[in-house]
């Protein structure tokens, strides 16, 4: 009936008005007009890569407020025609009326989780690794297939995925570090910092029973120039060193390879993805300045459970999520008890499920929950 209709638009205007008053479109449309006012200096595109920022930055901006202005020519769009319909008692306008409500409400649900991503680093590149924890050689395999289905996921999107550094074991990966370009990859993958468990009958067991491994996944943000990290050459160590994997010959005959440590927090980060050891080392360098953006926002902050993912003991009692192949198929997050039964679609990088759950929740206040009691019986 048309008239079931009546509610879910009144709704839906009632939430996208609410989000446009949240949004402060006067104050990010006064930054529009600043930033196209630059563009029309003279010389404004002498410094290209300076000219390249404005411009994207106008296009984020944009980004936020375009699409809900469009949302709510369409909702005042459908509330038209539902009047029309109504007065003509025209139930014919029902099928078209529907189909305009969940092209919108579906346009709607993608721009409010984009909506959540307001962290001035959440529109930034990533890099993510995964390390192998508790569980031998069934740990670096999980390791490897976290490392694929993260691939898979931005294969999807359409990111960019680069291999910076990984150490290769028996069974899979010790550890894999990349690097993932794209719009709001970091606002995106930042859900996925903590520890993955994985249940499932071991191919390396000969008597097939079933095993329990961990793998940790941190993320950090690739930062611009726009946000300062000072780093003292002084309190660096640089260690140079062949590469261990594939590459040719160049690279692992000659010391390409680059680690560095800072001395005062104790962090590490390598690279050795290039032939050159110049770009090894701004490689290397700009990984070291977003683990410290990291560390130092943390401690400024002391918002310790906003990264309890990196800090927990990579073992029982600190995952943040569950991949069950055996006795049954089903992957869990703890934090937003977000579950899905197509274990097999989310190796596959079928991530964004639990991606927005992670985010909608956040936004909600309640994502910092620990790893609950569950029933996947642990052997």
């Amino acid at each position: 009936m048309l008239e079931d209709l009546r509610e879910p638009i009144e709704q839906l205007k009632k939430d996208v008005a609410e989000v446009w008053s949240r949004l402060d479109p006067e104050e990010i449309s006064k930054k529009i007009a600043e930033k196209e006012a630059l563009t029309t200096a003279p010389g404004f595109w002498d410094d290209n890569d300076k000219a390249t920022k404005v411009m994207n930055e106008i296009k984020m901006l944009k980004g936020r407020i375009e699409p809900w202005k469009e949302l709510q020519s369409q909702v005042e769009d459908m509330i038209t025609l539902y009047e029309l319909g109504i007065e003509e008692n025209e139930q014919g306008v029902e099928k078209e009326l529907k189909e305009l409500y969940d092209k919108a409400k579906a346009e709607y649900d993608h721009e409010s989780i984009l909506n959540l991503l307001s962290d001035e680093v959440d529109k930034n590149d990533c890099f993510l690794s995964v390390h192998s924890g508790a569980g031998g050689t069934e740990a670096c395999d999980w390791t490897f297939m976290l490392s694929r289905m993260y691939q898979r996921w931005a294969e999807r999107h359409g990111y960019k995925v680069e291999v910076l550094e990984q150490e290769e074991a028996e069974g899979g990966l010790k550890s894999i570090n990349m690097k993932i370009s794209g719009p709001y990859v970091y606002g995106y993958t930042k859900a996925e910092a903590g520890v993955h468990r994985l249940v499932r009958i071991s191919p390396f067991d000969a008597n097939a029973r079933r095993h329990t491994s961990f793998a940790s996944v941190y993320v950090f943000p690739v930062l611009d120039d726009s946000i300062e990290v000072n780093i003292d050459p002084k309190d660096l160590r640089i260690d140079t060193y062949r590469s261990g994997g594939k590459g040719g010959q160049h690279v692992n005959k000659t010391e390409s390879a680059v680690r560095f440590t800072h001395i005062p927090t104790g962090i590490v980060v390598a690279c050795d993805s290039e032939r050159s050891q110049l770009m090894n080392r701004a490689t290397a360098m700009s990984i070291l300045r977003s683990r410290l953006y990291e560390y130092y926002k943390e401690q400024q902050e002391k918002e310790n459970s906003k990264f309890a993912g990196e800090k927990k003991d990579i073992s029982f009692g600190s995952q943040i999520r569950s991949y069950v192949f055996q006795p049954y198929t089903m992957v869990k997050d703890h934090r937003t008890k977000y579950s899905v039964g197509n274990i097999q679609g989310v190796m596959d990088g079928d991530l964004d499920g639990f991606l927005d759950a992670y985010l909608t929740a956040k936004w909600k206040g309640f994502a910092n929950v620990d790893a609950d009691d569950d029933d996947l019986g642990d052997e």
